[in-house]
């Protein structure tokens, strides 16, 4: 913008013309304080896009208040110290490790299309390519998908465990896709800086439903395998025992601040906000589809939620609140992929089938026995997963072209009329990101588990990780629903029938 204003006083001296005393002294001088305006402009323009993004930041970040609320209500009570300080830990380590490496990794630039090379520690900041502002950013959502994972492994999950599946995560292996699919040089990013695009297009993963929520899904997946499901899950007969969480009210908190900080992960991806675009109406520009991007975000999520609400009720039979925020908290994970460049009826089309989704990846959790006290692998694994499939089908042509500017004829959504490019490079995406996910952190909670550092003991376990392992319980609780706490032989994952274990003898 004020970049490109300049001042000619050559040009201006004619236009003053002859009857000005002195025109190309006073044209001089009013170039010259024409450029000083010019930069106060440039200035100011600087200072709204950076304090823009230091806000979204903070919105981001506000949403680790959600994932605690979220993970203490969705335990049970004799985990809750627990679960709130590995949310704190997530964090913590995040932080430093980003710092140190993440970042680096992931932005460092210039680089090959694998990793990122400099900026280790934040060397050479500020520059021209990157602010104190974006670092942040990009750490509040580094921490975001370490956040995921600790909801899969919760309850039965040793603390060294988390201290090392976090800093591994946020230092190495997320870094290296974001690498992959955000950065200028990354391999298959839509805004790839040299070589040709990955059929075209790149990857249109605006905010992330592949980059943050895939990778914290499929982290969290292959814990809660190699740990195995909570003692009490699941009866010796193969029947599913739900051990509830222990406030509703705590769940239904976390939700909403989660909703309230989607506003800063998704319309914040936009980084800035003071763009105008060329050719377009002067009230049309980049807050117009940050304000679009706000809209698509909020109508899937209740749609999701509604799906979700009415499903359940025919499923169960109980209008379940949890289940609602579940669902809610799916569209968004959805959404979050294409909600830049689609339209908002599209949006109710993601987050409606995000629902269906979410319910499926339930139903095959029961079948094979998997245990996920949050659904968060099934959750933003699977909603994510949907969301940069229903990208490629749903983005149009002007939203990509304004998005993603500077490559005419770019292709967009199958559904719109734009061929099969962009699915088949977000089909690469979901390939990549579970294969690179699998590749680096199946084997490290493999390593944890032989080394016995994943899993605590069944008898810490029964008693509650809050007694045995944090000096205390958070607050006075009965858990009389918890089957796991009945009188009988117990061994992991399941409950050996005696006489005194409900449906023992059935």
């Amino acid at each position: 913008m004020a970049s490109n204003m300049t001042c000619s006083a050559g040009d201006l001296a004619q236009l003053l013309g002859p009857n000005v005393t002195n025109s190309a002294g006073a044209a001089a001088f009013i170039c010259s304080q024409f450029h000083i305006a010019a930069n106060n402009f440039t200035a100011t323009q600087y200072a709204v896009d950076n304090t823009y993004l230091l806000f979204s930041a903070y919105l981001v970040f506000s949403m680790q208040l959600g994932f605690a609320m979220l993970c203490a209500g969705s335990v049970r009570a004799k985990n809750t110290m627990n679960i709130m300080l590995t949310n704190v830990l997530d964090a913590a380590a995040g932080g430093l490790f980003y710092y140190l490496f993440g970042f680096a990794f992931a932005f460092g630039t210039p680089s090959n299309g694998f990793i990122g090379k400099h900026n280790f520690g934040l060397k050479a900041f500020p520059s021209f390519s990157f602010d104190y502002s974006y670092f942040l950013y990009q750490w509040a959502f580094a921490i975001a998908a370490a956040g995921i994972t600790s909801g899969s492994i919760a309850e039965r999950t040793q603390f060294v465990a988390y201290l090392i599946y976090s800093s591994f995560l946020t230092g190495f292996v997320y870094p290296v896709v974001s690498h992959w699919f955000w950065s200028v040089d990354g391999w298959a990013s839509a805004t790839r800086r040299h070589g040709d695009l990955l059929f075209g297009s790149g990857v249109i993963d605006f905010a992330g439903s592949g980059v943050v929520h895939m990778v914290g899904g499929i982290a969290g997946l292959w814990g809660a395998l190699i740990e195995g499901p909570r003692i009490g899950r699941y009866h010796h007969s193969g029947r599913s025992i739900a051990l509830r969480g222990h406030s509703a009210s705590l769940v239904v908190l976390g939700t909403f601040l989660l909703w309230f900080g989607w506003y800063g992960f998704n319309p914040g991806s936009f980084n800035k906000i003071l763009s105008a675009y060329t050719d377009a109406p002067v009230y049309y520009g980049q807050w117009s589809a940050i304000g679009r991007t706000a809209v698509t975000t909020t109508l899937a999520g209740c749609t999701a939620a509604l799906t979700t609400l009415f499903c359940k009720r025919i499923l169960s039979g109980h209008w379940n609140v949890t289940d609602v925020c579940n669902g809610l908290l799916g569209g968004f994970a959805a959404i979050t992929a294409g909600c830049s460049v689609v339209e908002p009826w599209a949006a109710i089309v993601c987050g409606f089938v995000a629902s269906l989704v979410l319910i499926g990846c339930n139903k095959l959790a029961e079948i094979f026995k998997f245990d996920d006290p949050l659904e968060a692998a099934q959750l933003h694994g699977g909603c994510g997963t949907w969301g940069v499939i229903f990208t490629a089908l749903f983005a149009t042509e002007k939203y990509v072209g304004e998005v993603y500017p500077g490559k005419p004829g770019r292709p967009y959504g199958l559904f719109m009329g734009g061929g099969g490019k962009l699915l088949a490079a977000h089909l690469i995406q979901v390939l990549v990101i579970i294969g690179w996910v699998s590749a680096t952190m199946g084997p490290l909670f493999f390593v944890l588990h032989k080394l016995k550092l994943l899993r605590i003991s069944a008898e810490d376990e029964m008693a509650g990780m809050d007694l045995t392992r944090h000096g205390g319980f958070a607050y006075i609780y009965h858990d009389d629903d918890d089957e796991s706490q009945r009188p009988g032989t117990f061994r992991l994952g399941k409950i050996e029938p005696t006489s005194t274990t409900p449906g023992a003898n059935a």
